[in-house]
């Protein structure tokens, strides 16, 4: 059967460069490769993709007092550590041996290693912040059977290799959408931990706050997690300052109650964080899409 998705020449030249640079990077030593990755993002991929613009925009927005010398900081660093972030997770055993090289943290993690043993279900929330898989490679590489949700990317042809790529960190991997719900849910019911992002504008999602403005955030999450009696813990991967290494991070489980309470929740987690490691966070997404009421 011929394939029904219309060729689109933008993507496939655009996956055809950035496997290029790829390929290349991964020819280098790991302590090159990473920061090296960084700088190309921050300083050529970042200015003409108009990714400082809207890191400004979402901090003018959310943080206005912010002196400017600290906003010119951020706008370099967060495409910084989104270029270290692409070509750790491309780097295979190399990442996960600088995901693992520090002991878990954080008041969750007994309850995590008690549920892992009584074979409980777990919903891992984190966001895009820090190195978001490093946290799943961690847990992966301790033993934990971590799967992941993730979102298939519009340019097929980088998706295709980008799913090989993560899923050399670890599987199983499940895609949003019918096509990943029977075996995730599976998964969750036989005891499995689930790893989940939560911090992109949902347009379906519910108008619940971040940075004190509203964003429309999915509730998934605490749905599955009261659906499935599971514990919902988040989790976070902060990069240290060697820019190579990071602090692995578990938070006590989110009490049930509500889905949006429990949600919010988890936003206020992510934002606590955030304002300790404003350069770590990826400003770079259209995270507030509706006026203030």
């Amino acid at each position: 059967m011929a394939d029904q998705i219309p060729f689109n020449l933008r993507h496939w030249l655009q996956d055809r460069a950035l496997r290029g640079l790829i390929w290349l990077l991964l020819r280098l030593p790991y302590r090159w490769r990473v920061p090296l990755c960084g700088w190309v993002m921050a300083r050529v991929i970042a200015p003409l993709a108009g990714y400082r613009k809207r890191v400004r925009d979402n901090l003018a927005l959310v943080l206005p007092d912010l002196p400017a010398t600290e906003v010119d900081r951020i706008a370099r660093a967060v495409p910084d550590n989104v270029g270290r972030t692409v070509i750790e997770i491309y780097s295979g055993p190399e990442f996960v041996a600088h995901a693992i090289s520090h002991p878990l943290t954080g008041g969750g993690v007994t309850a995590l290693e008690e549920a892992h043993k009584a074979g409980r279900a777990v919903i891992l929330v984190t966001g895009h912040f820090g190195n978001y898989d490093a946290s799943r490679a961690a847990l992966i590489a301790r033993g934990y059977r971590v799967g992941a949700l993730y979102m298939p990317m519009a340019n097929r042809h980088f998706n295709a290799h980008y799913v090989k790529a993560i899923s050399g960190i670890g599987t199983p991997l499940f895609p949003r959408g019918r096509a990943g719900l029977t075996d995730m849910v599976r998964h969750l019911r036989s005891g499995g931990m689930l790893g989940m992002l939560v911090d992109q504008h949902m347009a379906h999602g519910e108008a619940l706050t971040f940075f004190d403005r509203p964003a429309l955030t999915a509730l998934s999450a605490a749905e599955l997690a009261l659906k499935y009696d599971a514990l919902l813990v988040p989790t976070y991967a902060v990069r240290r300052a060697d820019g190579l290494s990071f602090d692995i991070i578990v938070e006590p489980p989110i009490p049930q109650g509500t889905p949006e309470a429990m949600t919010q929740a988890l936003n206020d987690s992510l934002e606590a964080l955030v304002r300790q490691h404003l350069d770590q966070w990826f400003w770079i997404h259209r995270r507030w899409k509706m006026k203030a009421r």
